[in-house]
């Protein structure tokens, strides 16, 4: 029998840490986290990591494992996760990728091809154009040479679109094709779920966390992490929630005012994470709300995997 990972998918807010630890203990497994951040030490109220009490309930993987300092992106998620998967079912456990970072989870999915040299030159060219111009610049110079590629990237993502940028630049091809090319040899298959949300519904529930947050002691997380001597200018901490607390120790804006920023900005953030997931067909959507039980939703997924 072809051996299956778990994928659990969806927006910020929309109860995909409870799903999966229900899952976990139902169906003996451990779970991977794919979110961008909580990969991070220090960074927990911010990110909304699972608890200690979680934690000790089903073993994660990829919370709290480097310095915020430390980089780390989704090739390197696709190679030390794809390790991880194989050691869990090393130990006779299902393996469950859980988190709302599309890039990470469609680079495990379906792999990032890493094999086109890097023209330091023009990368430096193409960072030099981003600061000065801005993200659209750029997006809009990959939707010149390569539109199939630019649709399937946001403008954030910048590091990824100069990355296709320096593909055609390199071999007068779209990155598509080479990704197209490059083949992986997995022994196992993924099947992925989706938790889907009416977007009121889902704005009430972030609207809660962020209050929660800031009641939890947000901006002294952040004090705690900028006086650990991290930049303030860190990618980690080019996240929401946190970039709005620094604006407002930076004198920019008010505490209240930071607090409706965080709310706003993770609200756009989920809507852009529905828009990326909804792109792929693979994703199987189970409807929640106000109402959904963690224990019914991951008896569902049981179900449904036990009949593919």
């Amino acid at each position: 029998m072809e051996r299956i990972v778990i994928v659990i998918a969806g927006p910020t807010c929309s109860g995909k840490t409870e799903v999966a630890i229900s899952l976990a203990k139902k169906i003996n497994g451990e779970i991977i986290s794919a979110d961008s951040r909580q990969v991070f030490k220090h960074l927990t109220i911010g990110t909304a990591k699972p608890s200690k009490e979680q934690l000790q309930k089903v073993n994660h993987h990829f919370i709290d494992e480097l310095e915020p300092d430390v980089e780390f992106n989704a090739s390197k998620f696709e190679v030390e996760a794809i390790e991880t998967i194989q050691k869990i079912f090393g130990k006779g456990k299902t393996p469950i990728v859980v988190g709302g970072s599309g890039l990470y989870i469609r680079a495990l999915v379906d792999g990032i091809m890493n094999t086109v040299e890097t023209d330091f030159d023009y990368r430096k060219e193409l960072y030099e154009k981003r600061e000065k111009f801005g993200n659209e610049f750029i997006y809009e110079q990959l939707k010149k040479v390569d539109p199939k590629s630019a649709d399937e990237m946001l403008p954030q993502n910048w590091k990824r679109v100069i990355r296709a940028l320096e593909v055609f630049h390199l071999t007068g091809e779209p990155i598509w094709k080479h990704q197209n090319e490059f083949e992986r040899n997995l022994d196992f298959k993924f099947v992925q779920f989706g938790l889907n949300w009416e977007r009121e519904t889902l704005y009430k529930n972030i609207d809660a966390r962020v209050a929660r947050m800031i009641e939890q002691g947000l901006e002294n997380e952040v004090k705690e992490i900028l006086a650990m001597g991290f930049s303030k200018e860190l990618y980690s901490l080019n996240t929401v929630g946190y970039k709005e607390i620094i604006s407002f120790l930076n004198d920019e804006i008010s505490l209240e005012r930071a607090v409706e920023l965080i709310k706003r900005n993770t609200r756009r953030y989920a809507k852009k994470q529905f828009t990326w997931f909804r792109r792929d067909e693979r994703i199987n959507w189970l409807n929640m709300d106000e109402n959904s039980n963690p224990e019914n939703v991951a008896e569902e997924i049981a179900r449904q995997i036990s009949i593919v």
